[in-house]
């Protein structure tokens, strides 16, 4: 082959490898969406999700969201796509997703707005608006209501990336991510009044190597939640407040189910919340864990529970009453934890009388009370402690 010839073949090769690996996008406005806030768009959304996952393109496929208030009802954008990588991109400013202002349009659904067996999922921007008032009214009255639904689902999806969401006013949780490998979270708001019920900010289920960070979380119930079968959780430079601080569980709600083991929370602020960081388990029969926990370089801000672990919980002692968890807590380290706590219990290890927890450690904490000493206290804990520990460890 002459040689002439042979460039220009690998020239063209490789033209064509870039132009086959390109982005191909997908304004939802050309399916048929409109950005007024009122007309359903939601047969859009599908339609541009659908073009975008089936798309032969070898490189990113982008769903494309401009400036604009988007009316949806509840859709699930289902995978596995034919793209490498699927983007949800939204503008930054100006971009909204509206839930209905009726909630019963909602229904019992569960979830609003659903990603389910997606590989290599971005979510950039925005701001999703569940319009959960009227919805948390009717659970404040304990009238008849829907189950309720939560704003943004990841299930079964693996290597994601959610950066720069905004989630307002959800219905139940705002982020909730089940069964997922390879999540990171970053630089996400999140808002609900800390009158809202179960509104937890985000919700870890059964996933694997989770990371959370540059966030800010003011709602009614816990900032981050952390259930069973959950791994290698990393949670960093998290604002916390109002809501009830960042919890491992309930667990134990089942008799048999995964643990939980290497979470790490570090640099972190809570301000005026329930709790500080906790570990919380159902006072019932259960094979579960919790294991290799670390609390670390936090700030508590007129927090009422500060340090708490908790396993006598059950509410309305409906299935629990005076059993023992079955919950096994062992290694749980807090190091570097200082500010004020608004009750004078600032920590308080309440552990099972049949599965004690064992290797607790702390390690400079420097917890106070209205400016005045704070206490510990303990039943069933074994640990030690290192630094100067104020209040005095209770093990």
């Amino acid at each position: 082959m002459a040689p002439n010839i042979a460039v220009t073949l690998v020239l063209l090769i490789g033209l064509f490898e870039r132009c086959s690996s390109a982005t191909a996008a997908y304004n939802v406005v050309s399916f048929g969406a409109r950005g007024d806030g009122k007309t359903d768009s939601t047969k859009a959304f599908l339609r541009a999700w659908s073009a975008a996952c089936s798309t032969s393109v070898r490189g990113a496929a982008t769903v494309y969201v401009p400036r604009g208030s988007f009316l949806i009802k509840p859709v699930v954008f289902s995978g596995p796509c034919r793209s490498s990588r699927v983007t949800f991109q939204m503008d930054d400013t100006g971009t909204s997703l509206v839930a209905p202002s009726n909630y019963w349009e909602l229904g019992n659904s569960g979830t609003w707005i659903l990603f389910i067996k997606v590989t290599g999922l971005s979510v950039y921007g925005g701001t999703v608006d569940a319009r959960g008032h009227a919805y948390w009214q009717c659970r404040r009255y304990g009238k008849s209501c829907t189950a309720g639904a939560r704003s943004v689902s990841l299930f079964w999806c693996n290597n994601v990336v959610v950066s720069g969401l905004r989630s307002m006013n959800s219905q139940t949780m705002h982020m909730a991510i089940d069964n997922c490998k390879n999540v990171v979270v970053k630089n996400v708001k999140i808002r609900a009044p800390s009158s809202s019920p179960n509104t937890d900010g985000i919700h870890i289920e059964a996933s694997t190597g989770v990371t959370i960070s540059g966030s800010t979380i003011m709602t009614g119930d816990d900032c981050i939640s952390i259930g069973s079968g959950s791994k290698n959780l990393w949670l960093e430079r998290i604002a916390c407040g109002p809501g009830h601080g960042i919890s491992i569980g309930s667990l134990g709600d089942n008799a048999n189910e995964d643990g939980v083991q290497n979470v790490t929370v570090t640099s972190c602020v809570f301000t005026k919340t329930q709790n500080g960081v906790r570990i919380k388990t159902w006072a019932r029969a259960s094979n579960g864990y919790a294991t290799n926990i670390v609390f670390r370089n936090l700030i508590m801000k007129n927090v009422n529970n500060p340090i708490i672990i908790d396993q006598k919980y059950c509410p309305g002692n409906q299935g629990c009453p005076r059993q023992s968890s079955g919950v096994k807590i062992s290694r749980v380290t807090y190091t570097n934890i200082r500010g004020t706590s608004a009750s004078k219990v600032a920590m308080n290890f309440y552990c099972s009388s049949s599965n004690p927890c064992w290797g607790l450690k702390l390690q400079d904490i420097r917890l106070t009370y209205l400016n005045k000493a704070a206490t510990s206290y303990c039943a069933n804990a074994g640990g030690s402690s290192s630094g100067v520990v104020i209040p005095r460890s209770c093990f």
